[in-house]
């Protein structure tokens, strides 16, 4: 374990937990945490139900990515920094972070394609949503232009949050 206050038995926990969430199929770990959705939100179906499992899927993706985003930084210049008295709350918010921040942007926008890919797939346990009228429309009732723009229109989508993405990396790096 690499960081600011290495600690071998919490990064242990934490990464068999995170390998252990990111494994699960997202459509598989929808069904699943249906009781759980239920006795947070109420329902187990529409657009508030699908937030549950969107947040426990995007959580360990979003760690695994974070940590492989601080760990880009550069040693050296944690060690600059601690030799000048920076604190660790320092040292993590005021050089770690800016310093990984061209990273942390690409990897953000990497998240949000694959959010919008699950909140599409979120359609097919009544989660709303494009990947919801694909199915109930496209496939169900074998119209396959509202399919084809379904797709369409989630494609523009990515191709947006990916250029927006690499635009502001190219403005911050």
């Amino acid at each position: 374990a690499r960081g600011l206050r290495p600690n071998r038995g919490l990064y242990s926990t934490l990464d068999v937990l995170v390998n252990l969430l990111r494994s699960f199929p997202f459509i598989i770990l929808m069904i699943a945490i249906i009781p759980m959705t239920r006795l947070i939100v109420g329902t187990s179906i529409g657009s508030t139900a699908s937030i549950v499992p969107l947040t426990i899927a995007a959580t360990p993706f979003v760690a695994r990515l974070m940590e492989g985003s601080l760990l880009e930084v550069d040693e050296g210049v944690v060690e600059a920094a601690r030799s000048f008295g920076a604190g660790d709350g320092q040292i993590l918010f005021r050089v770690m972070v800016p310093e990984a921040m061209p990273s942390i942007v690409l990897n953000w926008a990497v998240v949000a394609i694959n959010l919008l890919g699950y909140s599409a797939m979120a359609g097919a346990v009544g989660g709303g949503g494009l990947g919801d009228l694909a199915i109930k429309y496209g496939y169900n009732r074998f119209q396959t232009d509202v399919m084809i723009y379904a797709v369409v229109i989630l494609i523009v989508i990515v191709q947006v949050i990916q250029s927006a993405g690499n635009a502001l990396y190219r403005r911050i790096r």
